[in-house]
């Protein structure tokens, strides 16, 4: 990682808040009695909406066994269901059963404190943390991808 006003520490700041993020996401799903890549799927879902199970398991990166098994523990925990897709009834399509109550209250310290992090900074500030949230999304799905279909 190299910037025209790189610091010497960057990447390792980087690297120790990607780590506590993750380490925050496998907590809370366990608390939830929940897998990371169940959290992950469902945060998919919430953001998207509904989706084929072949949908859902590209964007988790998942195979169509471990994907299988995947809307099999989300609906028998209640999370989300399975309904026909209203273009092919031979389809089916998986949605998401609101929001996940225990989920929220897990992860509410943590989006408290974070909001109490954000509103210390002004609006340009927020501007471009928010730039660069979206703009590294990008950059992640993007080399996601490349790293799943190849160079």
């Amino acid at each position: 990682m190299s910037t025209p006003r790189e610091r010497p520490d960057a990447g390792r700041v980087y690297r120790r808040y990607l780590s506590a993020v993750l380490l925050h996401g496998h907590a809370s799903a366990r608390a939830c009695g929940l897998g990371a890549t169940d959290l992950y799927a469902l945060n998919i879902l919430e953001l998207t909406g509904p989706l084929t199970p072949g949908e859902l398991g590209a964007r988790a990166g998942l195979t169509t066994g471990p994907t299988t098994r995947l809307i099999d523990r989300l609906e028998q925990a209640g999370y989300v269901r399975r309904v026909p897709a209203p273009d092919d009834r031979r389809k089916v399509i998986v949605e998401p059963i609101g929001k996940p109550a225990q989920l929220d209250q897990v992860m509410a310290a943590a989006r408290r404190e974070v909001g109490d992090i954000l509103a210390g900074y002004n609006d340009d500030q927020l501007d471009v943390l928010y730039d660069y949230f979206r703009r590294a999304a990008r950059a992640y799905e993007e080399a996601a991808e490349q790293l799943r279909t190849g160079p």
